[in-house]
């Protein structure tokens, strides 16, 4: 089944839908104790009388039942809870637009025109931009700041989302915050900035006649489909709008050849272009247009399909006013750039794919930059010393620093100047370049390669030296994320060894590193994430030996550990509450192991935010019964003496699995098993799994009574398969076989 909602009722018909269910507004009682909750936030002020009472109620009226509209003006009135102003709104010459019972436009209007001056010049600059477009924070406020609207960010997005005007909502993939417009505020920008703003639509008609000779901002949002006076009214376009003083031209999707012409002429005479949003899909199809625009602030520039490669121009390089190059839509696609893109000087942020950042020479050159994904120290080439780091005195963000083996004094690893950057959050240290399958939980494949540094990675010989280095690059206090990988020295930083200068670390990865010496990590209070690979001089995490104490672990909600050969033992301490906040723990390749404080104490409700656990390649670990928590959704136990078991979306598989199950903690979820290669089959045990859809057995041997699956009431798939003393008349209730 598709639902589909729509504000047009000829969508109806060409979704070709039966019954149709018309959406009104909520009923009258409830949307007013709703508006209510948006204005006070649950707690009503002692000066909320009867009169305040009542003109809330007149002022909901007019809502017509929306809670977009409520969203708006509850906010409003929280703003000034005073009755003169309330009443102002109520009285407000907007309500008497109103065209129909449906129509919440004017409230919309209401709560727009009492916003701050800047709000309003903030918010009119949506317009330009498609309906659902995700904003970023980043890219909305450079938008403004290269337009002139604001100087610099003063958290408009958040004032606008405090007003009712934004949705904020996480990406489900990247985690990243986003913002989102709804359709009729983004209809109320195109209405409120009319005079500035044009939003072309390539598939709806429009009148060049009819656009105001003022409009100073284009957006053309390409369709598949052109109505027919498209060409012919683009082309009126240029005698009625003064294109050599447009600011900003964004055009959404790739136009297509018989519409280059006309897009190519009309904007040949842009001189002024602050903004400009563009599609490209060869070296070739960069405007004729573009090395002119030398006034630009803001370049996006994305592929119109996948495979697109582009050649930046040398003159790109002369746009020394740009303070953002948008590059990020590019994934895999071939990005050449100029050998002096260097040359931006004013350049602030450049966001783009990692290999984009790597070959950019002289960076430091760029000294307002405030994102580096990459930078990788090269002996043969000039302009890639970590030197070059120590001039971007804003870098933020992420960093990883690739081939420090070719760092030879700690006085050259200073000169990164890392220490004075207290905007960086990430930082990642690597002796050689990492194998490209690296996987994305932190715990990389090829960990059986990472044996210190290798021939290619431009180790010293001396550990010493190495070690130097790596004290020479000790980052900001600040920091929240260090990845070290690689180091081939036998002693670690003292920042981070011997007197701990981060301690606002949320995330440790140590790869590959033969310290003598661990970090005491366990006085990292704010440690979320760990991870410990191929460590060969780890023997045991104990109380007093890396810093542990009662308050260690606290926050800890991710551990990774992947290749330990010598570890034994991770040995807990007293407090009940170390651990509690584990969401995921993987287990890889310890062949030593046999203890692990979070597998062995297991009371019930202690782990209550543990999701994910995966054991491979433990032999020696001891472990409770699996899933040992109610919450665990994913499970994957491997060994050669207990056999496989994986646990995954409700769906549980066993091979040669010979251990018991915790399967009261499975009881109502477990939808599906499998059972192969004589794994032990508990038949009494499977008559109480009433949520049980799907059972396959395969390769079993045994002749016990398989009458329990009858009273799998929920059961609607059975397999078995290679199993030699299987016989049908076992089953108690009447099968029907195929």
């Amino acid at each position: 089944m598709v639902l589909v909602t729509t504000r047009f009722p000829s969508k109806v018909d060409d979704v070709k839908t039966t019954n149709p269910i018309p959406l009104k507004g909520l009923e009258p009682d409830g949307f007013f104790k709703f508006f209510e909750a948006l204005i006070f936030e649950g707690e009503k002020p002692e000066n909320y009388n009867d009169e305040l009472t009542d003109l809330a109620k007149d002022i909901a009226k007019k809502l017509k039942g929306s809670p977009l509209a409520a969203k708006t003006v509850g906010r409003l009135l929280k703003n000034d809870l005073r009755k003169e102003h309330w009443m102002a709104v109520l009285e407000d010459n907007e309500w008497q637009k109103q065209k129909n019972n449906d129509d919440i436009m004017p409230s919309l209007k209401i709560s727009y025109d009492y916003l701050p001056f800047q709000l309003k010049k903030c918010f009119s600059c949506f317009s330009l931009f498609p309906e659902d477009h995700r904003f970023s924070n980043l890219e909305i406020t450079c938008f403004w700041s290269a337009l002139g609207i604001i100087e610099k960010d003063e958290n408009y997005m958040e004032e606008l989302l405090k007003n009712g005007f934004l949705v904020k909502e996480n990406d489900r993939w990247s985690n990243q915050q986003y913002y989102v417009l709804h359709d009729l505020l983004h209809e109320l920008a195109q209405s409120v900035s009319s005079q500035e703003c044009l939003n072309i639509y390539s598939n709806v008609s429009f009148r060049a006649n009819d656009v105001p000779k003022s409009i100073r901002h284009l957006s053309i949002t390409m369709k598949d489909k052109y109505v027919e006076t498209f060409r012919t009214e683009m082309i009126k376009l240029k005698s009625k709008v003064d294109i050599a003083n447009l600011r900003a031209l964004m055009i959404f999707r790739k136009y297509e050849e018989q519409i280059d012409e006309v897009i190519e002429d009309t904007f040949k005479e842009m001189e002024a272009l602050r903004v400009l949003f563009i599609e490209v899909n060869s070296p070739e199809s960069l405007p004729h247009y573009f090395p002119k625009l030398i006034h630009l602030r803001y370049l996006k520039i994305s592929p119109s399909n996948f495979g697109s490669e582009v050649t930046f121009p040398s003159t790109l390089s002369r746009f020394y006013h740009l303070k953002l190059l948008d590059l990020s839509d590019w994934y895999d696609q071939s990005i050449n750039l100029p050998k002096d893109i260097n040359r931006l000087t004013n350049l602030c942020h450049f966001i783009a794919e990692r290999e984009v950042h790597s070959n950019v020479p002289e960076v430091g050159k760029m000294k307002y930059l405030k994102e580096l994904k990459e930078f990788h120290v090269k002996k043969e080439s000039d302009g890639f010393e970590l030197s070059e780091l120590g001039d971007l005195a804003e870098l933020g963000g992420e960093l990883s620093i690739y081939n420090l083996g070719n760092v030879a004094t700690k006085e050259e690893a200073r000169k990164a100047k890392l220490v004075s950057k207290g905007d960086l959050k990430e930082l990642r240290l690597v002796w050689g370049e990492l194998d490209a399958s690296e996987s994305s939980d932190g715990a990389s494949e090829s960990s059986d390669a990472l044996d210190g540094p290798t021939e290619s990675s431009g180790a010293l010989d001396g550990t010493a030296e190495l070690s130097d280095v790596l004290d020479g690059l000790e980052p900001h206090p600040n920091l929240q994320s260090l990845g070290i990988i690689n180091h081939g020295g036998s002693v670690g930083p003292h920042w981070l060894c011997d007197h701990m200068s981060i301690k606002m670390l949320v995330s440790l990865h140590l790869e590959g590193v033969s310290w003598s010496i661990l970090p005491p990590f366990g006085q990292l209070l704010h440690l979320r994430s760990l991870t410990l690979i191929h460590i060969s001089t780890l023997v045991q995490i104990r109380p007093g030996v890396v810093g542990v104490t009662a308050r260690s672990f606290m926050q800890l909600k991710e551990i990774v550990l992947d290749s330990l050969s010598e570890f034994t033992e991770w040995v807990g301490t007293s407090n009940a509450h170390s651990f509690s906040m584990l969401e995921r723990i993987v287990c890889r390749k310890c062949p030593n192991l046999y203890s692990l404080p979070f597998l062995q104490d297991c009371p019930a409700g202690s782990y209550n935010h543990l999701w994910k656990l995966e054991i491979t390649g433990c032999p020696k670990l001891l472990m409770p019964l699996m899933p040992h928590s109610s919450t665990l959704t994913e499970v994957t136990v491997s060994t050669s003496r207990t056999g496989d078991m994986v646990y995954a979306n409700r769906n549980l598989y066993l091979t040669r699995y010979s251990r018991e199950l915790a399967w009261h903690n499975m009881a109502g979820k477990v939808q599906s098993i499998t059972f192969k290669a004589g794994s032990t089959i508990p038949w009494i045990v499977l008559q109480n799994l009433t949520s049980l859809e799907k059972l396959e057995i395969e390769g079993d041997s045994s002749q016990q009574s398989m009458a329990s699956v009858s009273y799998l009431t929920s059961l609607t798939n059975l397999r078995i398969q290679y199993c030699k003393n299987f016989k049908p008349q076992i089953f108690s209730r009447n099968w029907r076989w195929k």
